[in-house]
């Protein structure tokens, strides 16, 4: 019986033993792949940098080739915005063409805000950066503006975007704080450019009290236009939504 348990004991330790060398020799492989791995980072980063030098020029002036170059960044988790120093903004100026584009978004926004309320289509933003008397803007994409108001969020809520259908999205350049109820009220509109309490009661299944409530604060803010002109019921407009046009 003695021996029998020092022998059972002997097994566990011996056990014990091997479970933690394997535990070791598991550690070391993790992470020698862990510093090979960070090695293949390090070089692709490094050849997307010469990538870079060499295209500069591409970059900055090919929709296409910078939306590219924007996918190979964040394949490695690279974003070339996220600084306004480094290599990114002082030797390719990917973060100057994102910057000096956000001053424009802001001077389109704010011209236009006794018109629209503050909200305008990104097409109509692109629209009117394109035309925009003395710019040459023909390389700007809708991507570029994404991307671009995305950044210009560290600003506060006076800049952001409202997704609506089919992939499309409206630019909001006011610091108005908007609910889930009043993005929704915005979006039923996207199709006709104005919406209806009847209308809203019929899609969203809501209240009169709720449709209200939501519509006069968008009122209160300067984002709709009422119309008590039309025959029936009340329709609320809202002039960011109208087609883009020449002033």
């Amino acid at each position: 019986m003695m021996h029998r348990r020092g022998a059972g004991i002997a097994a566990i330790k011996n056990k014990g033993l091997t479970q933690a060398k394997f535990k070791d020799k598991g550690s070391e492989i993790a992470s020698e792949q862990l510093v090979r791995l960070s090695k293949h980072l390090d070089s692709f980063k490094t050849h997307l940098e010469d990538f870079a030098r060499k295209h500069k020029g591409d970059i900055r002036k090919d929709p296409q080739f910078r939306r590219q170059f924007q996918d190979m960044c964040a394949a490695i988790g690279v974003d070339p915005l996220a600084s306004g120093k480094g290599f990114w903004s002082e030797m390719l100026g990917v973060g100057d063409f994102y910057y000096e584009l956000g001053i424009q978004i802001i001077e389109v926004c704010m011209a236009t805000n006794h018109r629209n309320g503050g909200i305008m289509s990104l097409e109509e933003l692109l629209f009117r950066l394109v035309t925009a008397s003395g710019r040459n803007r023909q390389d700007v994409t809708l991507n570029d503006l994404l991307a671009a108001i995305k950044k210009l969020k560290v600003l506060g809520n006076g800049f952001s975007l409202i997704p609506v259908t089919k992939g499309r999205y409206l630019v909001q350049a006011v610091p108005v704080e908007l609910t889930m109820d009043h993005t929704a009220v915005i979006q039923q509109a996207e199709a006709k450019g104005y919406v209806t309490v009847s209308g809203l009661k019929q899609t969203m299944k809501w209240t009169d009290e709720r449709a209200s409530r939501a519509l006069d604060y968008m009122i209160k803010e300067g984002l709709i236009w009422v119309d008590d002109q039309s025959k029936g019921e009340r329709l609320y407009w809202f002039p960011g939504l109208f087609d883009a046009v020449k002033e």
